[in-house]
C-alpha cells in the first residue's frame, strides 16, 4: 500500500495510536505532503516542545520508504478538479486539504486522514 499521511494521523502516530501504527507498518511507501509538513512545523513553532518535535519528525522522514511529496504543475490540474467538485457540491474544505486531496489523486495514493470533510471526495481512497 502506498499512502499519503495527513497532519492529524502523523500526530496520532507520534502518540502511539495502535491502528495508525499498524497501518503505517504495512505501508510500502509513506508520503508526507508538503502542506502537512508546513502545518506540523507551524505547530512546533507555536508550541513548547519545538526542538523535540522537530527531532522526532526528522527521524521519521529518514526512515526507508518515507518521503515528502511536493506539488508540481500537474498537481494544479488535480487541485482545480477538486475545487470545482467541492464548489459544485457546496462542500468546501480547507485549502491545505484541497492540496492534499489533489496530491493523493494525482499520485493514486491512499489518504490516511481523520478529517471527515474528505468524505466529500468519494474518489479518494481513504484509510
Amino acid at each position: 500500500m502506498r499512502l499519503l499521511l495527513d497532519t492529524n494521523r502523523y500526530t496520532d502516530l507520534c502518540r502511539g495510536n495502535p491502528s495508525v501504527v499498524a497501518t503505517l507498518e504495512t505501508a510500502e511507501e509513506i508520503w508526507l505532503p508538503l502542506m502537512a509538513l508546513a502545518e506540523l512545523r507551524a505547530g512546533f513553532a507555536a508550541g513548547t516542545q519545538g526542538p523535540r518535535n522537530e527531532a522526532v519528525l526528522s527521524r521519521f522522514l529518514l526512515q526507508p520508504g518515507v518521503g515528502i511529496l511536493y506539488p508540481d504543475e500537474q498537481t494544479t490540474h488535480s487541485y482545480a478538479s477538486v475545487y470545482r467538485q467541492l464548489r459544485k457540491q457546496g462542500t468546501p474544505i480547507p485549502t491545505n486539504d484541497m492540496w492534499i486531496a489533489a496530491l493523493a489523486l494525482q499520485h493514486s495514493l491512499a489518504l490516511c486522514a481523520r478529517d471527515g470533510h474528505f468524505d466529500a471526495l468519494p474518489q479518494l481512497t481513504r484509510l
